[in-house]
């Protein structure tokens, strides 16, 4: 007798299909800071989902690729912070630049001076008060 040939085929694991991730998009939400949460749901798929798949596409999930693609945001927003107070000369802008780069710190002193007047009555009462 002839031996069969067995086939082997792919098991079906069941559920739906893995989304593609529209990594164009993920990068662009990612420097403006958007959340997960507001990445998936723009995405159409849920966070759990958008985590799976990154770490699937060996991104390392979320947090990871958000960390990577979250710094050109700030270094975007740094830049324009800098225009706004050396280019436009914005004093609000140059002072919190000073304060954050620089250690600068705003002085401030305050004196209070006060006068207190007791009553002669009054200070006969706390008196005979504090003897009983």
């Amino acid at each position: 007798m002839a031996k069969r040939k067995e086939v082997q085929t792919a098991k079906n694991k069941g559920g739906a299909p893995n989304k593609a991730i529209d990594y164009a998009k993920l990068s662009k939400m990612c420097a403006i800071h958007c959340t997960g949460e507001e990445c998936s749901s723009i995405l159409d798929m849920d966070y759990d989902t958008l985590n799976r798949n990154l770490i699937a596409d060996g991104h390392g999930g979320f947090a990871d690729y958000f960390k990577k693609h979250s710094a050109t945001g700030k270094m975007s927003l740094r830049r324009k912070q800098f225009t706004k107070a050396v280019d436009e000369g914005s004093v609000p802008m140059l002072i919190w630049l000073g304060k954050q780069y620089l250690d600068q710190k705003d002085q401030s002193s305050a004196e209070v001076r006060s006068n207190i007047t007791v009553n002669e009555t009054l200070a006969s009462k706390l008196t005979d008060g504090s003897k009983r």
